[in-house]
């Protein structure tokens, strides 16, 4: 394959080739139009006098005869122009009479023969279409004449009338204005283009000032929006597109910035603890029950660490669509029940209850499953009270499948419902104090790699339900 690269394609000429392309079809249909019109009605033009013409002799023939010819193309000069050449042959083919020097341009058996003329007379044609039809071009050098011959009859002899109609300015003029057509058809053709650059440029001037726009917007730039407002109609479509990308980027910036505040305070606690323990534990001797307890608080750090990296790198998987997931159809009733019976020994220890209702199949990752609502009843674990209950409640709809836990804690006020599946977002310091803030989160990223929803009900001091619909149909 080839290396080189394609150069890529302009609008604004393709505009003007197409623009002048139209412009130039255009044009020569209609000068070709006209053209045609203009040689045609002449043409039937010469053609009409020339048939008067013809219909003129003949009836001046059947009135006077021949001679009447003879005395009136007598009196015309050799090499004078003559419009119309007129022959006179008696029935033998001589020449009675003829204009001067037409022998040397017209010989008479270049004329078409008078007889076709008079049978179509005799069926039943006009004289005027008669002579039409027997017609005939001839060309002598420069010169082009149109031809016709008409036999009558005189005192018993039959005479054949020639005549020539002289059309070599006819063809000149119809030349020149071919030549002047085509002139007109190049220069209409680069005014054309002119006119295309001209507007293609003003056209497209709005889309250079929208690139000056967009090339001020930064990082820290992004309420400088494309206001659509000032824009042609057709480029404000593009205007709301880039504006709605800018907040959306704007949005992402934002949460860019406060995952990586949020994720440094959470990492830096673990990990200070740590090393206070540390640096206090080899401050001066300690016994090995002392150095034990030392070490297994480490531990316990540590598993929290791996905890947040594990559940960040699981959302991070998800937000970049790398996360496998392999859904199948199960009975959703025995995987809650398995993950109440998992939570029941924690649950027995705080006097809470955890029950089960509802079935139904789910077509969901049953891993993927069992983590979801793992996640929310270990939630509901640590914010429910002693003598408090959790209830797992399934439903099975025609579109969805809706899986919701609830609880009887202390509920979360409704200032901060709309953030609690963010990620390290913690309603309240006593809710957290537990937690990482990743719970809801993973559980919503789950959700949506399903392409399903999630929802949060709560009320203070009364408890809070989160549900999760499933989608039924493979996604």
């Amino acid at each position: 394959m080839s290396s080189r690269r394609t150069e890529p394609r302009s609008i604004a000429s393709q505009l003007i080739v197409l623009f002048t392309l139209a412009a130039a079809l255009l044009l020569a249909c209609g000068l070709g139009v006209f053209y045609w019109i203009v040689v045609r009605h002449a043409f039937a033009e010469d053609n009409a006098v020339l048939t008067d013409k013809a219909a003129a002799l003949s009836a001046d023939f059947n009135e006077s005869g021949p001679n009447i010819f003879a005395e009136e193309l007598k009196t015309r000069r050799a090499g004078e122009h003559a419009p119309y050449w007129i022959r006179i042959l008696d029935s033998q083919g001589r020449i009675d009479a003829e204009t001067p020097g037409m022998d040397r341009l017209l010989p008479p058996d270049v004329f078409p023969s008078g007889e076709e003329s008079v049978s179509a007379v005799r069926m039943g044609v006009s004289e005027t279409h008669a002579l039409l039809s027997s017609r005939k071009d001839f060309r002598k050098g420069t010169k082009l004449f149109s031809l016709l011959a008409v036999t009558k009859e005189s005192g018993g002899q039959t005479y054949t009338i020639q005549v020539a109609q002289d059309r070599s300015g006819d063809e000149r003029v119809e030349r020149n204005f071919a030549v002047l057509a085509i002139l007109v058809l190049a220069a209409s053709v680069l005014a054309s283009t002119l006119i295309a650059i001209t507007v293609t440029k003003r056209g497209l001037r709005p889309l250079g000032q929208m690139a000056q726009s967009l090339g001020r917007i930064g990082p820290t730039h992004f309420n400088e929006y494309v206001a659509p407002a000032g824009w042609p109609r057709e480029l404000q479509p593009l205007a709301i597109a880039f504006d709605d990308m800018l907040k959306r980027l704007d949005d992402s910036f934002t949460r860019l910035s406060q995952f990586s505040a949020d994720l440094a305070h959470e990492l830096r606690t673990p990990i200070t603890n740590m090393l206070g323990e540390a640096q206090v534990a080899l401050t001066r001797d300690r016994t090995l029950a002392e150095y034990r307890e030392t070490i297994e608080s480490t531990i316990g750090e540590c598993e929290r660490l791996s905890g947040i990296v594990d559940n960040l790198l699981f959302v991070a998987r998800v937000d970049a669509a790398r996360e496998p997931i392999e859904q199948k159809r199960f009975d959703a009733r025995p995987a809650v029940e398995k993950i109440a019976t998992f939570y029941q020994t924690i649950a027995d220890d705080r006097h809470v209850a955890i029950s089960c209702s509802g079935e139904g199949e789910i077509y969901a990752d049953p891993a993927l499953f069992e983590r979801a609502v793992g996640n929310l009843v270990d939630n509901a674990l640590r914010f429910t009270p002693e003598n408090g209950s959790i209830r797992i409640m399934l439903a099975e709809h025609a579109a969805d499948f809706e899986v919701a836990v609830s609880d009887t804690g202390c509920g979360i006020a409704s200032e901060h419902l709309p953030r609690v599946f963010d990620r390290f977002y913690r309603a309240e310091s006593s809710r957290g104090a537990d937690g990482a803030g990743l719970g809801l989160a993973l559980v919503k990223s789950i959700v949506d790699l399903h392409g399903g929803s999630a929802a949060i009900q709560s009320e203070p001091d009364r408890g809070t339900t989160v549900t999760l619909f499933f989608p039924n149909k493979p996604l």
